[in-house]
């Protein structure tokens, strides 16, 4: 996942909570709380709660919509 669309994409659900899985297997969950042209930053609800975390664009391979996961 990157580029424009990406950017856009993460604009339309900042402030709501997502499940982002990374090509690496990562899994985090929180609410979005910036975008920038290469990244996104959540405020983690899975583990530290609140922690910040940044995420590059290249590293998502999927996101889902906390309507979308189970819990």
């Amino acid at each position: 996942m990157a580029g424009q669309h990406t950017e856009n994409l993460f604009r339309r659900f900042k402030g709501q909570s997502v499940s982002i899985k990374t090509v690496t297997g990562g899994l985090y969950e929180g609410r979005i709380t910036e975008i920038a042209n290469d990244y996104v930053c959540l405020n983690e609800t899975l583990g530290g709660e609140g922690v910040q975390v940044f995420l590059f664009f290249q590293a998502i391979e999927s996101m889902t919509t906390a309507s979308n996961t189970t819990g």
